[in-house]
């Protein structure tokens, strides 16, 4: 008899100052695509939300200094993604969501078995919570339109994305499984499963 995933969506790190780096070469190009990946975000929230899936926010807690120092301008979550009453926000220190954190409470409390994840950063925070994720028995969604980084070193963020989006893509363990979808794609219902 099918069996029914329960679904969340999991976002990461969409803050004020992610990008906030003195160094960054690209900044209104980069500044633009970060808009548009907030942009498709703040939609896929709207729909899961209006589907009765769990929204689930993840806020890293940078130290001093830090971009996303706490309680900083750069810390708090973009207006454009703003959580509603009832949604959990769960702060990290560490790329790793799942790292000394609540999430997998949150989680399982919920029955949640598939998690849909957008966010920032796609090198770091994105790629090391999928991992983790599906090796942790969720299969998981990536939003390959939904998440977002800047240039590393002669890396452009489109190669990088590019990369983890392909990567990632049917990456398993075991019987759990990342499938990379466009936002567009993305269903946001229970799925059954055999």
């Amino acid at each position: 008899m099918p069996s029914t995933l329960k679904t969340a969506l999991v976002v990461i790190d969409v803050q004020c100052g992610i990008l906030n780096d003195p160094h960054l070469q690209r900044k209104q190009e980069t500044g633009k695509a970060l808009d548009e990946t907030v942009e498709r975000i703040a939609g896929l929230i709207a729909r899961a939300r209006a589907a009765s899936v769990a929204v689930i926010y993840i806020q890293h807690d940078g130290g001093a200094g830090h971009r996303l120092e706490v309680n900083t301008a750069g810390w708090l979550l973009r207006p454009e993604i703003a959580p509603s009453s009832g949604e959990p926000v769960i702060h990290k220190r560490a790329c790793d969501a799942f790292f000394e954190t609540t999430l997998a409470a949150e989680l399982s409390g919920r029955g949640i078995g598939r998690v849909i994840i957008a966010g920032c950063m796609t090198q770091y925070c994105i790629d090391t919570t999928v991992r983790r994720a599906v090796s942790s028995g969720y299969d998981v969604v990536l939003v390959a339109d939904g998440h977002m980084t800047t240039d590393a070193g002669s890396l452009r963020f489109e190669q990088i994305i590019a990369h983890h989006n392909a990567l990632l893509d049917g990456f398993d363990a075991g019987e759990h499984e990342v499938r990379v979808r466009a936002s567009s794609g993305v269903q946001m219902q229970a799925l059954r499963k055999s």
